[in-house]
């Protein structure tokens, strides 16, 4: 399919939504940890920085670096986050995102050692401050990829959400880990989800993990009646409709990191759904701008961001409800 578009292609440059992460990505680069350092601490109170980290994180190379800095202050629990993140990341990367049944065994052997690598390294920096939330955040991650089960992710949860009980991206986290591909169940996933939203201030971002919840279950379904019949039960498109209203269309919204998702999964759940006029909404609020998921989720992300937002934005879109709904395929 042709990207051609009257309006701007989407433009998933991280730094065009949050263009802090440029300055982070120089200080990287220069190795300038104190500087980093700085601006974390100048962040606001009660702020989610597993940005900063997955920035860090995310950094090609990083490690030798960090595990420079280790070494130098071993009781250092910025640097032992920092290092864990990565190397989270480095064993994700040979995992891949792929389901279990198409990973290889040599690629589980090395991406399970990268993470028990990490699992140490975070352990001794909660060990060293219980209340570290990005340690503990990060150990989320690692207690998925471990299969340590859903009571540990639980309780490594719970200990974050006593210093930081709105921390989004730990939301998503667990989110993940209660769902059936993680050992999970819907009833626990949705439950979650909607009791996030109700116990977070109006505005937060927390209610668009009820989006996320319904984008995944979407997911799971076999392509054709069954996601078509999923989405067509009234009780989903309300309940997308409340938690819009309580997060990105609030008038308390912020744009805090991980909006961009946020406002993308709305987007593509109205345009599934066939509600364009609630999904052109989420579109006018995005502007171009576009994150890798949930658009991955619907094909080629950008492909699949032009057909959706333009149909959408069309003078004679129609409203809801379709009088036809075509699945999506699986990526």
């Amino acid at each position: 399919m042709s990207l051609a578009s009257p309006l701007p292609p989407p433009d998933f440059e991280i730094t065009s939504a949050y263009p802090e992460v440029a300055w982070l990505r120089q200080a990287v680069a220069a190795w300038d940890w104190a500087g980093v350092r700085q601006h974390l601490a100048g962040l606001p109170q009660g702020s989610d920085t597993s940005q900063v980290f997955g920035t860090v994180a995310g950094t090609e190379g990083v490690e030798r670096a960090l595990r420079d800095l280790v070494a130098a202050a071993p009781d250092d629990v910025f640097a032992l986050t920092l290092l864990g993140a990565r190397e989270i990341a480095i064993g994700w990367e040979i995992r891949t995102a792929a389901r279990a049944e198409s990973v290889t065994r040599e690629q589980f052997a090395t991406f399970h050692a990268h993470l028990r690598t990490a699992e140490q390294l975070l352990i001794r920096a909660t060990a060293l401050d219980p209340s570290y939330v990005p340690a503990w955040a990060e150990r989320l991650n690692t207690a998925r990829g471990l299969g340590l089960g859903q009571n540990e992710a639980r309780r490594r949860y719970d200990r974050l959400a006593k210093s930081h009980p709105h921390h989004f991206t730990a939301q998503t986290r667990l989110l993940q880990q209660l769902c059936p591909k993680w050992g999970g169940s819907w009833e626990a996933a949705h439950s979650f989800a909607r009791d996030r939203m109700l116990g977070a201030p109006d505005g937060s971002l927390s209610a668009g993990l009820v989006a996320e919840a319904h984008l995944e279950h979407w997911l799971d379904l076999d392509a054709g009646e069954e996601r078509h019949a999923y989405l067509r039960q009234s009780h989903v498109h309300a309940e997308l409709v409340e938690a819009a209203g309580r997060s990105v269309l609030h008038p308390e919204f912020r744009r805090d990191p991980g909006w961009v998702t946020v406002a993308g999964c709305f987007a593509a759940l109205f345009s599934l759904i066939g509600d364009t006029a609630r999904a052109a909404a989420h579109f006018r609020a995005l502007g171009n701008l576009a994150s890798k998921l949930p658009w991955s989720y619907l094909g080629d992300p950008a492909e699949a961001y032009v057909r959706h937002r333009d149909a959408a934005l069309a003078p004679a879109s129609p409203t809801f409800p379709p009088a036809a709904h075509r699945a999506e395929p699986r990526p």
